[in-house]
């Protein structure tokens, strides 16, 4: 089978809803799963056909949308940052780490693979937890998907707003915005073109729930559309994986598998079952099983209903065969044709013999420096502007303090009146600091104190402010707006980083704004004081 990546970044948060939290709430997959993929191109498809539904019995539509042996729609996973062209894959539920060894980005720690061996080392063994991971240069890292948390209420549509017997809260935890995921489309060397024509007519496109509420606008990276003739899901070649002394098998999604009745089960001894049939061969029985199970739905748009909840094993589950060697043939056969049933959404993906070594480095993928940088003009502006009302709002406490009893030298800092001074000279020392406010235009006040009458500049004089005369401290914040500023921490916003004393702040004479306000604010202070 050809296999077509299809690379996908999120404009807006997705909501892939799961089975996790309680009714009032939707919490997402850490996942685009294949389902919803399959959805959205059978959207495209009906549109650039001009159908009002789907012709069931059509050749081509059950071919390329409901035939599992023809066409499968794998779940989109977290593309690596380090490593762009390689999509991550789910953590086995079988590697495990030291209880008190914390993950980080830049010292790896030890990850052991129960699977291989079970040893002595770690005395407190603990999962490593749910990530995605890729193997690059020797070392494991891991990723792990970005979230977003909105809250909305239930409202009348009629009137547009909550009434007496409305207004529930209701909790989104969606896949936020600016992430890349990659999916893998398998299809027949037919269905190639018809498939690819259906992804580059238009790189817009939505998935997910509540689309009308600010979800799912996603970009289809029309650049990185590749059609692969041999694909290895793992990225590790079968012949460097046959005839091991065990066979081990890991679910690289959510696997479905029906009992001996019928029914839907979460038993990881139907994989051995399912794999015995695949390869017509027989199994003994499993040495080590590491197996969590979850619940399966989805939501079926021409019925407008919610499709029935089954539960299934869950991906990252392990299982191991003591003995048993298969060959490179037998391991293509299975990883490319899966197990269980809902393959064409991207369910049943298993791999053999995942890797050799029973213990490995890991650590966490370091953040990539693209994630964060902001190429549209309009992201920039509204990053610019966040920075700067975050550089405002420290400029504005650093005045509080100021004006407050601690000064930066952390001593009480107070205005002593002595013979006072009039509460006339405190009000137009304010009504000048104001008039020289707007533009930043500190002259003003020089201009005022430099031309005093002589009773006017005794009172200045004589005022005391700490140890130094009223006059001496305006003078020196006057002169050097920006040394009573010293010690806020710059803003960094997305690459974006503002600073009191940056070229912009000194061309909008930020510090010069705050020193008038903060001689207005003593002033005020001083009136309020005397009274």
């Amino acid at each position: 089978m050809k296999a077509i990546t299809l690379t996908l970044q999120t404009q807006q948060p997705i909501l892939a809803t799961s089975f996790q939290g309680d009714p009032n709430s939707d919490v997402s997959y850490s996942y685009i799963p294949g389902s919803m993929i399959r959805g959205a191109i059978i959207g495209r498809y009906m549109r650039q056909h001009h159908l009002s539904e789907l012709d069931l019995t059509n050749e081509e539509v059950k071919r390329l949308f409901f035939d599992a042996n023809s066409t499968r729609y794998l779940n989109a996973y977290l593309l690596s940052y380090e490593k762009q062209s390689q999509r991550t894959l789910p953590l086995p539920l079988s590697w495990f780490k030291d209880k008190d060894a914390e993950l980080k980005e830049d010292s790896p720690i030890t990850v052991y693979d129960f699977s291989i061996d079970r040893g002595d080392d770690p005395e407190t063994p603990k999962s490593v937890g749910e990530y995605f991971w890729t193997k690059e240069r020797g070392v494991v890292k891991l990723y792990k998907e970005k979230r977003r948390i909105n809250i909305h209420n239930f409202r009348d549509r009629k009137k547009g707003r909550s009434t007496d017997n409305q207004g529930e809260l209701f909790r989104y935890e969606a896949l936020d915005a600016g992430q890349t995921f990659q999916s893998v489309i398998l299809c027949e060397d037919g269905d190639v073109i018809t498939i690819q024509m259906l992804l580059v007519t238009e790189p817009n496109i939505w998935l997910g729930g509540c689309q009308s509420a600010g979800y799912g606008h996603t970009k289809i990276i029309i650049d990185d559309l590749k059609i692969l003739n041999h694909w290895d899901e793992i990225g590790i070649p079968a012949e460097d994986r046959e005839n091991d002394e065990n066979l081990s098998i890991t679910l690289l999604s959510g696997t479905l598998l029906r009992n001996e009745w019928g029914q839907p089960v979460a038993d990881p001894m139907l994989i051995k079952q399912a794999v015995e049939e695949v390869l017509n061969i027989s199994l003994p029985k499993p040495s080590n099983i590491f197996a969590d199970s979850t619940l399966i739905g989805g939501f079926n748009r021409k019925w407008g209903l919610p499709l029935p909840q089954v539960p299934a094993l869950a991906a990252g589950t392990a299982i191991v065969f003591e003995g048993v060697e298969i060959d490179e043939s037998q391991i293509q056969q299975l990883e490319a044709q899966g197990i269980g049933e809902r393959r064409e959404d991207g369910f049943g993906r298993i791999a053999v013999n995942l890797l050799k070594e029973k213990e490995f480095l890991a650590r966490l993928a370091k953040p990539s420096s693209s994630s964060t940088s902001l190429k549209k003009e309009g992201s920039r502006l509204l990053a610019e502007q966040m920075a700067q009302r975050l550089l405002e709002q420290k400029l504005e406490e650093a005045l509080q303090k100021k004006v407050g009893y601690l000064t930066l030298q952390k001593k009480v800092e107070c205005l002593t009146l002595q013979e006072g001074i009039s509460n006339s000279q405190l009000s137009r020392l304010q009504s000048v600091a104001r008039q020289g406010l707007p533009n930043g235009d500190c002259s003003l006040v020089v201009s005022l104190l430099n031309n005093l009458p002589s009773k006017a500049k005794n009172q200045f004089e004589r005022t005391k402010i700490g140890d130094k005369s009223f006059r001496q401290q305006l003078d020196e914040w006057l002169e050097n707006p920006t040394d009573w500023i010293q010690g806020i921490d710059p803003v960094k916003i997305a690459g974006i980083e503002r600073k009191f004393d940056d070229d912009r702040a000194r061309e909008d004479k930020l510090a010069e704004k705050y020193t008038l306000r903060l001689i207005m604010a003593v002033a005020k202070k001083a009136t309020k004081e005397k009274k």
